[in-house]
């Protein structure tokens, strides 16, 4: 029987967590919940054993960004998904710092347990295919460890957040393909549905400019 999985919350406002731990619960999910920063930071660093974590930005005393940037800090990988009242500035920065997708408040919660659940299968899937198929790729100056995780282009080495590093594996195993948006949603991100495209634009935006020597004219990641 498949262990379950650990969800923390940290999350500031009692009913949005409320609603939150209702709808994971019935998801099948073990939830805690943190109403501060200090608190999901304590919870985070006393166990870490947790399979993700949903993070608000705007947190008394820590916030969900340091949280997140420590999470990204320790050696197991745990997706997460950050939250923020009509601020895709955040967002964007806490996607930055390494979590994987975010959500502008206000939400709804079916949508957001779709995204917890498609993240935990996808991070299933991500680590299984590392294990069968872990030998380096090369391709287009670029090198890739798919079990150490690490890339670099023409020997640096890249700082990559998870996210950035999935999409990148996959565009190396699959070279001069072309690919919709909506197909790298459902095969990077795990989503069956569209609406989430800027999703896709922001990770490529920053992993061109990571990967490029002249991210406005690029010639190892192109958009058709």
């Amino acid at each position: 029987m498949p262990a379950v999985k650990r969800v923390l919350i940290v999350e500031d406002d009692a009913h949005i967590a409320d609603l939150l731990r209702l709808h994971l619960a019935d998801e099948g999910y073990a939830v805690q919940h943190a109403a501060t920063g200090d608190g999901g930071l304590q919870q985070l660093e006393q166990d870490g054993l947790w399979d993700a974590l949903v993070l608000d930005v705007m947190l008394p005393g820590v916030d969900g960004l340091q949280i997140c940037k420590r999470a990204r800090a320790m050696t197991r990988y745990v997706p997460i998904i950050i939250s923020a009242r009509g601020s895709e500035t955040q967002c964007i920065v806490g996607l930055e710092l390494g979590a994987d997708d975010y959500l502008a408040k206000p939400f709804s919660m079916s949508e957001l347990v779709a995204r917890v659940r498609a993240l935990l299968r996808r991070a299933e899937a991500m680590a299984q295919n590392a294990r069968l198929d872990a030998g380096a790729i090369e391709v287009g100056g670029l090198q890739l460890d798919p079990l150490a995780r690490t890339a670099s282009v023409e020997g640096s080495l890249l700082e990559l957040t998870p996210r950035e590093f999935d999409l990148l594996l996959f565009f190396a195993r699959h070279p001069d393909q072309v690919f919709a948006r909506m197909e790298l949603l459902n095969q990077v991100w795990g989503y069956q549905h569209d609406g989430y495209e800027h999703t896709v634009n922001t990770h490529i935006n920053r992993l061109r400019s990571k990967i490029e020597t002249d991210p406005g004219n690029p010639r190892r990641l192109l958009t058709v």
